[in-house]
């Protein structure tokens, strides 16, 4: 058995949602709040919509629960709260700062339709620390039309200034399609101006609604991926480009420098689905990852201890000997392994192959020491400089200052940031870390992709 420290969640809060996005992968259920004054729904409101199951969702007392069952494993994961639309959950506020209490980093995924100044100081207040906002055009009605809601990429971008003006960081999420596909260059600038800590590219999974979305080819898959390591070159040191349902990534990034700062750690490609990452849907049942709906069991009924160390769906992602196909053969099986949520969705099989990817096993090889010798496929092993997921170990003395910092990283990152920090201490003749030691050391983990751990403002 195979047991890994869960390192973040999705958590998808509630099915409502006040648009009708065409790749919606969950699907959610439309509510219009067009009419709203407080950008909140109240418990009421939720009561009396038509078709709509509240009591099917996990209870404010179970969302507890639950949290301090992930707390068990690991006390200090990324909690990512979304929907649907999380701001639509009456609680939202309450699960979140009882989260945070408990030693989450909290985050939004959000449309950004309902943000204004009132709600994001709430969420600040209840201890959300950042927030993931959708935007998949910087033309309005190429936006309004995907998110179907005229209206909503301005609604959005008013949003974003109100966690601007909070002095929230915020990210950019985008999904990747044919009929964006050649927009991407110009929204890295857009989202680079707007002042986004992080560009996440999403590559489709089709479920859901995302059935029906026209999917990238293979071929335009390996372009967009270039285009990002070249993007990432040019925007290092400024704003994070990552990967989402990519890992084949990694591999672009090996045969374009295989020394590259982006092969090590999270952001850098690799598929963490039921590794060291989850899903909770609003009724409860447990998904390796948002993409991938197959029910490992319900929080409900099971514990999330026993189902993230038990589960038999768990146990085959964690390991790469069970690949079928060309991941199974392929030489970068442990840099990428697949998306497993896109293996399941054209196949019915989540250890099938990855048809998105057009590399052939050995290729690499081949292409790099002439095509007349035979293809290597044995596993490509990149050497960690600094390893993914290390535990918290100090060996100097910290400031309670420089210690506040630190919880500003997400866990899988903050052992990653304490060695690196505490060596460069070190090879400086300092004893003690402080704040100002940490800001030294940013501008290295903004090169790596690695996050910020700026202060709270």
């Amino acid at each position: 058995m195979q047991n890994t420290k869960v390192q973040a969640v999705s958590w998808n809060i509630t099915r409502l949602c006040n648009l009708k996005c065409t790749h919606c992968y969950l699907p959610a259920g439309f509510v219009d709040t067009s009419e709203l004054e407080n950008g909140h729904l109240h418990l009421s409101d939720i009561q009396n919509l038509k078709g709509y199951a509240r009591d099917a969702e996990l209870s404010q007392s179970q969302c507890f629960r639950v949290i301090d069952e992930i707390a068990e494993i690991n006390p200090h994961i990324l909690l990512i709260l979304t929907g649907g639309e999380p701001l639509l959950r009456p609680d939202i506020l309450e699960i979140s700062k009882y989260a945070s209490d408990t030693g989450f980093l909290v985050v939004m995924g959000t449309n950004g339709v309902l943000l204004n100044d009132a709600v994001v100081e709430k969420m600040q207040q209840h201890g959300v620390t950042g927030a993931g906002v959708s935007l998949d055009s910087i033309q309005p009605t190429n936006h309004d039309k995907f998110r179907g809601m005229e209206g909503a990429w301005k609604a959005t971008m008013n949003g974003i200034e109100a966690l601007k003006r909070a002095q929230m960081d915020f990210l950019v999420q985008t999904s990747v399609t044919q009929w964006n596909y050649d927009e991407i260059p110009r929204i890295v600038e857009f989202a680079y101006q707007l002042g986004a800590k992080v560009l996440n590219l999403y590559f489709l999974v089709r479920t859901g609604r995302g059935k029906t979305v026209m999917d990238l080819t293979p071929t335009q898959y390996e372009k967009m991926l270039e285009t990002m390591f070249e993007l990432q070159a040019a925007y290092t040191g400024k704003m994070l480009i990552a990967a989402k349902c990519a890992p084949h990534y990694k591999r672009v990034i090996y045969g374009q420098q295989s020394d590259s700062a982006f092969l090590q750690g999270y952001p850098s490609g690799t598929c963490p689905c039921g590794i060291y990452y989850c899903r909770i849907t609003p009724e409860g049942e447990l998904t390796p990852c948002p993409y991938l709906p197959v029910s490992v069991g319900n929080l409900k009924d099971e514990s999330f201890v026993k189902l993230w160390n038990a589960s038999k769906t768990f146990q085959d992602l964690r390991n790469r000997d069970l690949l079928e196909g060309k991941c199974g053969a392929c030489e970068f099986k442990e840099v990428c392994g697949g998306c497993r949520a896109r293996a399941y969705a054209t196949t019915g099989n989540y250890l099938a192959e990855d048809a998105s990817c057009e590399y052939e096993p050995g290729s690499q090889s081949a292409k790099s020491e002439g095509s007349n010798l035979a293809s290597d496929t044995s596993p490509v092993q990149i050497e960690k400089r600094v390893a993914f997921a290390t535990e918290t170990d100090y060996e100097l003395q910290w400031t309670e200052a420089a210690e506040k910092r630190l919880k500003r990283v997400p866990s899988f990152a903050r052992g990653m940031v304490v060695k690196s920090v505490e060596k460069y201490a070190r090879e400086h003749g300092y004893r003690e870390v402080t704040p100002e030691m940490m800001q030294a050391v940013k501008k290295r983990f903004d090169k790596t992709g690695i996050p910020s751990f700026r202060p709270k403002r």
